[in-house]
């Protein structure tokens, strides 16, 4: 047999490509991180995309889960650059009535401010929290027989409802039925969908474990961390290579994609079998976002003195506004009073704008495939929870869902999770198989946010891939069993 080029190449360099080429490094392989574009990291970059000195997080912005992933809590990112920065609020949720709902640190002090329904929150929120080190390693996971049956039942339980449903047994107050629908929307699906609640419980979590956390100086940081500790394990990394077909690739015993089902299909798909071809083409992309980033002269003069303390703000107003605006956007319009993420990393974090001045970064969700404009409506949403927004913009930049599609191929029609994470692609994305890893061709996987457990920083998905082509082509154990 001819001796193959590298044990292994991986294409795409996203957190999943860079999380599967860092475990198959760590074993002695030989491996190829290829990337399509000048620069790596997928949705992990960061940029000037508005005035010069305004550094603006690309895609991926605010990351609850990087630091509290089982796998990047493996690695000594600290040592390779990678520093975060921790809001003292991690998230609010303002309402028209000029007060705002809160995520704290604390459990007990997030609970307190939600009156009669404190013991409900600290029910349901309190066991998740105590549990996740138990926890983490079988939800960002594949589905398999947990380590703590028990815990990961009552996660379960909980998790498979809808967020309708789960809210509306819960909660009665507006401050905490308004902060569950902005944490369980970040599904980017309607919320009477089942499984929605699955997001908003880790994430509400996540802000009591670790907070939400951004990384000092961008996003592009947590990429740079991991391609320099790949680097100095042996990886070697390749840029402005475009993958189109499997006769680029140079030879080697096994194949990776952080890409999603329509890239995989085109690039591989004459590979595969009729019944595999017939899946991909099944598998379902959900809504699209609309994103903004701002230069800004000053702060958000948000009316809710919470918000300015907080690095993500969630607005949409109540429960029933949120739950009828991606409803809305699911069956393809487009909302006047859309709910909308916003981040100010600059409020903690001065290196990324010139001295004295701000910025924000924002989106929305739209239908997928929508190019409409939703510029005007986000500004509207956010003057309406700080008036004088409008007054503190010096210049944006704006990507529909084509461009986001256009700048990130994974992105399909605008949809940053791989996928809808819905009750039939939560663990059978992208295809239902004994591992989802794994394509119908003998040495060709998919490590991509399209397979389980699905959207986020946190490099679950690269991991778990990588270990499944250890040992299905090398008969390797990874260094590093989570």
């Amino acid at each position: 047999m001819a001796k193959s080029d590298y044990d292994a190449v991986v294409v795409g360099s996203g957190p999943n490509g860079l999380a599967a080429a860092i475990t198959l490094q760590q074993t002695g392989l030989s491996v190829l991180l290829i990337e399509g574009k000048d620069t790596i990291g997928g949705g992990l970059r960061t940029a000037e995309l508005t005035l010069p000195g305004f550094l603006h997080d690309v895609c991926s912005a605010i990351h609850p889960l990087a630091f509290e992933s089982p796998f990047f809590k493996s690695l000594p990112l600290h040592s390779h650059g990678l520093e975060y920065i921790y809001p003292e609020i991690a998230a609010a949720h303002p309402f028209d009535t000029g007060e705002a709902a809160v995520l704290r640190p604390s459990l007990s002090e997030t609970a307190s401010a939600f009156g009669s329904d404190e013991q409900s929150y600290q029910n349901l929120i309190g066991p998740l929290v105590k549990s996740w080190p138990n926890l983490a390693g079988s939800i960002l996971g594949p589905l398999r027989i947990p380590k703590h049956p028990i815990e990961m039942a009552r996660f379960g339980l909980n998790a498979i409802q809808s967020a309708q449903m789960l809210g509306n047994s819960r909660f009665i107050t507006q401050q905490a039925r308004g902060l569950w629908a902005g944490m369980a929307a970040h599904s980017i699906q309607p919320l009477s969908n089942a499984v929605t609640s699955a997001i908003g419980l880790v994430l509400m979590a996540m802000g009591h474990v670790n907070g939400w956390p951004f990384p000092k100086g961008g996003s592009k940081q947590i990429s740079a961390a991991l391609a320099s500790y790949f680097i100095s394990l042996g990886g070697k990394i390749e840029t402005n290579f475009y993958v189109n077909s499997l006769s680029q690739l140079p030879s080697c015993k096994a194949l990776l994609f952080d890409v999603t089902p329509q890239q995989l299909f085109q690039i591989a798909g004459h590979k595969f079998s009729s019944l595999y071809k017939w899946q991909l083409g099944r598998y379902k992309y959900g809504m699209g976002v609309f994103k903004i980033d701002w230069a800004l002269s000053d702060p958000i003069p948000f009316t809710a003195s919470e918000c300015k303390q907080a690095g993500t703000v969630h607005l949409g107003n109540t429960f029933e506004d949120i739950s009828a605006s991606e409803k809305m956007s699911s069956e393809g319009k487009h909302p006047e009073q859309p709910f909308v993420l916003l981040a100010q990393q600059s409020v903690f974090d001065p290196s990324r704008v010139p001295e004295g001045k701000q910025s924000a970064w924002a989106y929305c969700h739209v239908p997928n495939g929508s190019e409409k404009d939703m510029t005007e409506v986000i500004e509207k949403q956010v003057e309406r929870f700080a008036p004088g927004f409008r007054d503190t913009i010096l210049a944006r930049h704006t990507m529909n869902t084509v461009q986001m599609q256009t700048y990130n191929p994974n992105y399909i029609g605008g949809d940053i999770n791989g996928g809808i994470i819905d009750i039939s692609q939560l663990f059978t994305r992208p295809a239902l198989r004994l591992s989802p890893y794994r394509t119908s061709s003998k040495g060709i996987y998919i490590c991509s946010s399209s397979t389980p457990p699905g959207g986020g920083v946190h490099g679950m998905c690269g991991y778990h891939s990588a270990r499944r082509a250890l040992k299905d082509v090398f008969n390797i154990k990874p260094t590093v069993s989570l």
